[in-house]
């Protein structure tokens, strides 16, 4: 709403995402652009932006997946050269980076608007829904307030149509206390992840998940690749010994019911249908014990032994 986009504009987005990626695009009457991902990294394929390209394309949706910075440098030339507008799907990534050219910079400060998400399984959660948007760009940062108000430059005076979506004070307070932590959080995120990586790198049926170069993951999730194929057995095998997982996600916008029509799917999206039946995703939180990380580590020796 913010960037005016019109009915039969076009956004490119990953299928390999959560439905909110490509639902909010519906819900205005623009027109989904599916692209794949890449198998290792679970971000969008940069390759593809070429072959997907019309006249109608105005906006890039980079997802920051799990925690990983998508390939930023390239979006942006590609936008840049393109005059398209870049809204990073920032929901799973608060305080992840990436470096170019020695300059670093934190995903959902690189394009046009960076999103965030709140909720309380976020690595920076308020104790409900929340979110936030952010910009660099004033005057579209005073136009997203205004939005975000009901249309209103003050009270009662509705210069544009607008939506309530105005983050709660009760959750904004929770956040205030939250913010000063989050690189600790992020932290011992890394520290999980780190032990996961060096009990599980030997494993063949395993494929731990890739870091790309010179940038920084914040986990959000941490995923498997079940490269053997059996990864709903594991699943099961998990579940018995009392080890929560989850997958994320099981299947892709474009095989959604409701997305299947009305999406463009113009190549293809093998790694994404790739990935839906071999990832999962293990228990990762600030609060993880050794005794819980131990006991998660060990069964799943157990089971690839």
């Amino acid at each position: 709403m913010a960037l005016d986009l019109k009915p039969g504009d076009e956004v490119i987005v990953p299928s390999f995402t959560y439905v909110a990626t490509a639902e909010v695009i519906v819900l205005l009457g623009l027109v989904p652009v599916l692209i794949d991902v890449d198998k290792e990294l679970f971000t969008l394929d940069i390759d593809q932006l070429e072959e997907v390209i019309t006249n109608k394309t105005k906006a890039i949706i980079p997802v920051h997946l799990y925690g990983q910075v998508a390939p930023m440098h390239a979006v942006l030339s590609f936008a840049k050269e393109n005059n398209l507008y870049v809204i990073e799907d920032t929901a799973q990534a608060i305080g992840s980076w990436s470096m170019t050219d020695g300059v670093k910079a934190m995903a959902a400060t690189m394009g046009d608007i960076g999103c965030l998400s709140f909720f309380p399984s976020k690595n920076l959660g308020c104790y409900g829904d929340g979110g936030a948007l952010v910009t660099k760009n004033k005057e579209l940062a005073d136009r997203i307030r205004v939005i975000a108000n009901h249309g209103q430059t003050k009270k009662y005076h509705h210069e544009i149509i607008g939506v309530n979506s105005r983050l709660d004070t009760v959750q904004a307070a929770v956040l205030n206390a939250k913010l000063p932590h989050l690189i600790t959080y992020n932290k011992s995120r890394n520290d999980v992840a780190h032990a996961y990586d060096t009990a599980f790198s030997e494993i063949p049926g395993l494929l731990t998940p890739k870091r790309a170069d010179n940038t920084y993951h914040v986990y959000h999730q941490y995923t498997l690749i079940v490269k053997t194929g059996n990864r709903d057995h594991f699943k099961e095998y998990l579940a018995e010994s009392n080890i929560p997982s989850m997958i994320y996600y099981p299947i892709p916008i474009h095989l959604q019911k409701g997305y299947s029509a009305i999406v463009k799917t113009p190549v293809t999206l093998e790694n994404t249908e790739w990935l839906t039946s071999r990832v999962i995703s293990l228990p990762i939180h600030t609060e993880m014990d050794n005794e819980q990380l131990d006991y998660i580590i060990r069964s799943i020796k157990k089971y690839f032994s």
